[in-house]
This record gives structure tokens, sequence and C-alpha cells, in this order.
């Protein structure tokens, strides 16, 4: 195969891994009932005029399943932080004992994890997009290179390459969605 096309077929793979990455990610902000440090990586604090991610001010630890403590690095901090986890609307109800704050992560309805579930479903389907897309990316520039002159059988076999990978990937997409349903249905 020409560089040409090994360059198209390696980009694609990258390409194609970072919308696992990104479905991976997405995937942890979508709670499943045990507390996670995760869960609060959308929190951002006012910290002396600058908006700081929460865990750049404090300690996140979970000490249990249901428990998330936060210490902060400077003591004043804390009302900020409680306040911040508020206006963060994540469904958490910060309790401040004066050293840490605490959170109780209260467990998930059944129509909860329905929603969950959904959402995860969504992300998964917007992961199969885009590595779609990529597909298709992947296709028209083999498509280029053979109307520059590279062989109809050498651009055939780079097109079946590009379908084999993304046949991989849709495949790693699914079986990410079945871990993590049981993950949000479980009980």
């Amino acid at each position: 195969m020409t560089e040409e096309i090994e360059f198209i077929l390696d980009s694609t793979k990258e390409s194609m891994e970072g919308s696992i990455a990104h479905l991976e990610k997405e995937f942890l902000n979508i709670r499943a009932g045990k507390a996670s440090p995760a869960m609060l990586g959308s929190v951002f604090v006012d910290y002396y005029g600058s908006a700081t991610p929460l865990s750049q001010v404090a300690k996140i630890s979970v000490p249990d399943a249901r428990t998330i403590t936060l210490q902060p690095f400077e003591k004043n901090m804390l009302q900020v932080i409680e306040k911040a986890i508020m206006i963060a609307n994540i469904g958490f109800n910060p309790m401040n004992n004066g050293d840490v704050i605490i959170i109780s992560v209260p467990p998930l309805t059944e129509e909860r994890r329905r929603e969950l579930a959904k959402q995860a479903k969504t992300e998964a389907e917007d992961a199969k997009i885009g590595v779609r897309n990529v597909r298709k990316d992947a296709n028209s520039d083999i498509k280029k290179l053979e109307k520059d002159g590279t062989s109809e059988d050498i651009c055939k076999t780079a097109e079946e390459s590009v379908q084999k990978l993304t046949d991989t990937f849709i495949r790693k997409i699914d079986e990410l969605l079945v871990v993590k349903e049981t993950e949000i249905m479980k009980v």
C-alpha cells in the first residue's frame, strides 16, 4: 500500500479512538449510583476571582459508595465550595461541618435510572455518528487518491480496511454501552 493510504488509515484509526475516548469521558459524567470524584468534574469554584476546577481547591475523596468528602486546601473556601456545588445543579446537597464538606449521594430512583440509561444511549449514538463521519472522510480521501492515479485495487482494499476499522469501533461502542447500562440499572 502507498504511504498516503497508510497515513489515511492511521489518522482514521486515531480519530475513531478519539471518539471512544470522548465517549468514555462522557460516561464518567453519567452517575450510576456509586459515589465518584468524577461526579464533581463540572463544578467550578470562584477562587480569588477566577473560575477554578473543584479538584484544584480541595481534596476529593470517596470513603464509601454513598459519600463524597471534600477537604478544602484553605479553610476559608468551605462556604465558597458549598455554594459552587449548589450552583452547579448536579442534584447534591452538601453539608459543611466546619472542617470538611460531606455530600451524601442519594440512591437513584427507577425513573432516574431509565433517564440515565437513555442519556448513555444518546452519548453512544453520538460516538457512532463520529466514527461514521471519520469513515466518510477517509473514504473521500481514498477516492481523491484514486482520481489522482492510485490503482483501483489498492483503493478498494483501503476502503475495506476503513470499513473493518469502523465495524470494530462500532462494536466497541456497543460493548461500552452495555457495560454502562448494566452499571446504571444495577440497584
